[in-house]
């Protein structure tokens, strides 16, 4: 039997606790013995602030705490095109309920459950109905699996937005991250803005 793989992505602009626990809980619910994590350069669904060698140097930090992570960059904007590249034997796929519930809007979700199973992540107090009729219009439902890991009401967006206002980010990120943040003085106001 193969290695068995699991894959993280996302613009980790920058990356949180939130990631933290979607990866570690993906770990061990597929018992991974590896998670790529890829730092998705150009993503085609929202604007990056950090350029992406800087959210790549993030995402380092971030994830050596995960023994079984190898960080890279990836220079797909569409996560079909990444695992269509990546070529692995059914991987888990991670995301959580928030992005699961977009994936009808993905391009080709279809080919996507084709290449790589999806493992869901769900917090306690999460609408169920709005995922199960995700899953009804699947063709391949049984390729989704949920899993639930403890909330973390943490977005990558309020982070820079607590950075820019001054505010710490103690808690919400991982110390090194913190301090990566504020030597390289991302996420700050620009002079006579706010």
């Amino acid at each position: 039997m193969g290695v068995s793989i699991g894959v993280l992505g996302g613009a980790f602009d920058p990356p949180h606790l939130g990631h933290l626990a979607l990866a570690r809980g993906g770990v061990e619910t597929f018992e991974l013995e590896k998670l790529l994590v890829r730092v998705v350069v150009d993503p085609g669904h929202r604007t990056v602030t950090a350029p992406a060698v800087v959210r790549l140097r993030l995402g380092e930090l971030a994830f050596a705490a995960v023994l079984e992570g190898e960080v890279a960059l990836d220079p797909y904007s569409r996560t079909v095109d990444s695992l269509e590249d990546l070529s692995l034997t059914d991987p888990v796929f991670l995301v959580g309920a928030d992005e699961f519930a977009s994936f009808p809007t993905w391009k080709e979700p279809d080919r996507v459950l084709e290449l790589a199973r999806l493992g869901v992540a769900t917090r306690p107090g999460y609408p169920r109905e709005a995922l199960d009729a995700v899953l009804e219009g699947l063709a391949r439902p049984e390729r989704v699996v949920f899993f639930e890991i403890e909330p973390q009401p943490i977005s990558s967006s309020s982070i820079r937005a607590r950075v820019a206002a001054g505010e710490a980010i103690d808690g919400l990120v991982p110390p090194a991250v913190a301090a990566e943040i504020d030597r390289l003085g991302l996420y700050r106001r620009p002079p006579g803005h706010g």
